[in-house]
């Protein structure tokens, strides 16, 4: 009898983030790709290149949920559910191994937020920012094509500068661009421009993270949890230590297969 395995793909607006489960809802593979501009094809792609990737036939997947900002897109899904929802079950199984975890930082390509949630891995409050990009992934973009870096160079250059990090003041992303190209013109070296970005991302996302309320073990995942010198001047503002996960691009996406997974073993109970 061939394994029945559980998918969930989060449609990001930057990256498309697929993960699979089997039985258990143990963690079968992974893959995260570019989002590009044609959405749906690039989700097909991602998922057909995951199953291949663990030998699975698309047939043994017997429940799929679509997350994230482009979920409605992916026609193919049996369900699909809020990133919020999905990310606060990835962190809470994912944060077991960590000892529980109860405050979520996420950032994402487009959006920052800050979620709480209870002993079962339930949303108990969340807050937001899908305001301003000046505190999410794509501020890190802007940031790394100005100073003519990669991004994952950034991390990197946060411990290098000799002199304090640079005050970031601008809120918006196109006003801290040019900000950006100014400090470069005066002269100051790109370490401490790098540093004062990462402590200014590190401000906004604090505050959100206050919000909600900061209870033992924080969990920080998205993309830009991969960059050190982030999570360092995050760990600074906060006062505490951050659980960053092997891979935190896909906590939310391992979240909505454990739901995927959920949702068919209640269907089949409820059967018999």
């Amino acid at each position: 009898m061939s394994k029945n395995y559980f998918a969930g793909i989060d449609v990001g607006s930057t990256a498309i983030k697929v993960a699979l489960v089997d039985e258990h809802g143990k963690m079968t593979g992974e893959h995260v790709t570019p989002s590009g501009s044609l959405f749906h094809k690039n989700s097909l792609a991602a998922l057909a290149q995951l199953l291949a990737q663990c030998g699975v036939q698309r047939e043994q997947v017997r429940y799929l949920i679509a997350t994230g900002y482009g979920r409605k897109l992916f026609k193919e899904a049996d369900d699909s559910i809020s990133e919020i929802t999905a990310n606060a079950m990835g962190a809470f199984e994912t944060g077991k191994a960590y000892g529980g975890v109860r405050t979520i930082i996420n950032i994402g390509g487009q959006d920052s937020k800050a979620i709480q949630i209870d002993d079962s891995g339930s949303v108990v409050h969340f807050v937001m920012n899908d305001k301003c990009a000046a505190g999410t992934g794509r501020f890190l973009d802007v940031a790394a094509r100005n100073l003519e870096l990669d991004l994952e160079e950034l991390g990197e250059y946060h411990f290098k500068g000799s002199c304090a990090p640079l005050k970031i003041n601008s809120t918006c992303t196109v006003f801290a661009e040019s900000e950006i190209i100014g400090l470069l013109a005066n002269g100051h070296g790109k370490s401490e421009i790098i540093a004062g970005i990462h402590y200014s991302i590190a401000v906004r996302t604090a505050r959100l993270a206050r919000r909600v309320g900061l209870e033992k073990h924080v969990y920080f995942d998205g993309g830009p949890a991969l960059n050190k010198g982030l999570v360092a001047a995050l760990q600074e503002e906060l006062g505490c230590e951050i659980i960053v996960p092997e891979f935190p691009q896909t906590t939310t996406a391992f979240g909505a297969a454990i739901l995927a997974r959920n949702e068919f073993m209640t269907e089949v109970e409820d059967a018999h």
